[in-house]
């Protein structure tokens, strides 16, 4: 038996607007923010560009780590996602579908 997924994940604006979620959909999630559908946050700020995130087993693992990130400060935030991804590119731009290749 396959167990689930929890994603706990940070999406950030082009100015670095940051924003911590969790789901156990991240790609369905990413959608729902991408077309305005994720909150009146996102949707107000533009958040919706994936720059870190994190999977969990169970959601209570999930959700604590998700509090545990909101409760850092800004400055740790940042250097957490620099880890990994210092240019802050879109971790989901690979997933969504390329644009030379629509018809047209």
């Amino acid at each position: 038996m396959r167990h689930p997924t929890f994603h706990v994940y940070i999406l950030a604006s082009r100015s670095r607007v940051l924003y911590i979620g969790v789901t156990n959909d991240l790609p369905r999630r990413l959608t729902q923010h991408r077309e305005g559908q994720g909150g009146s946050f996102t949707r107000r700020y533009r958040v919706n560009r994936l720059v870190y995130a994190e999977s969990y087993t169970y959601v209570n693992d999930a959700i604590a780590r998700e509090k545990q990130l909101k409760g850092w400060t800004r400055q740790r935030k940042v250097a957490l996602i620099e880890a990994t991804n210092p240019g802050w590119l879109d971790l989901a731009e690979d997933s969504r579908p390329d644009p030379s290749l629509r018809s047209g």
